[in-house]
């Protein structure tokens, strides 16, 4: 779930000169949530997800990483406890999602830094792989690929094949493979594929 497709507004300077990523803290909760609101144009569904797995029990802690610039809250993403049902055991894993832009600070590189960021932090904790739904276009030049050539099932029919991606990281071993299940709180705030809206 992803949203960094709007029209260019406010300017970061080349290089991403005064842009900062740092760990979300308590004191960015309610700017975190109007990102996600103006990003998605959706007050309740987005938000209400990042608020629920901020909290939800887990075997991961999640790691929840903010861009900041002039000490405002310009994007942010949600790494989140997942499970990969794997031929051996269940294995650990994490969602990147929701990752979310000011419109007016969209396509200026702070989306593929918070991802670098998310990505590297979940290396440095072990952990084997990250899924996403997303833009294969836009994720694939930011170390994704899709996750069914690489071996993996989807979670759910809903997702489009060429959405289904993963970084596969440092721990990743070969018999990783299997079924992607995501936390119950993505079923529960309906965040899971695509629903059509005329059914």
């Amino acid at each position: 779930m992803t949203s960094h497709d709007a029209p260019e507004g406010s300017q970061i300077a080349p290089g991403g000169a005064g842009l900062s990523i740092r760990q979300e803290t308590a004191d960015d909760h309610r700017e975190v949530r109007e990102v996600h609101t103006r990003a998605f144009g959706d007050s309740e569904r987005v938000p209400g997800l990042v608020e629920a797995l901020r909290v939800a029990e887990a075997a991961l802690a999640p790691m929840s990483f903010v861009a900041t610039a002039d000490d405002r809250v310009v994007g942010h993403v949600l790494l989140s406890a997942a499970r990969l049902d794997a031929p051996r055991r269940i294995v650990d894993v994490l969602t990147l999602s929701p990752l979310g832009v000011a419109p007016e600070f969209q396509r200026q590189g702070i989306g593929t830094r918070l991802i670098a960021h998310a990505l590297a932090a979940a290396d440095s904790q072990g952990v084997p792989a990250v899924f996403l739904e997303g833009s294969p276009a836009y994720y694939g030049t930011r170390g994704f690929e899709g996750a069914g050539t690489a071996g993996f099932r989807s979670p759910s029919l809903r997702i489009p094949e060429a959405a289904f991606q993963v970084a596969r990281l440092s721990a990743h071993e070969p018999w990783m493979t299997g079924t992607f299940v995501y936390s119950e709180v993505f079923w529960a705030y309906d965040c899971v594929g695509l629903r059509d809206p005329e059914a």
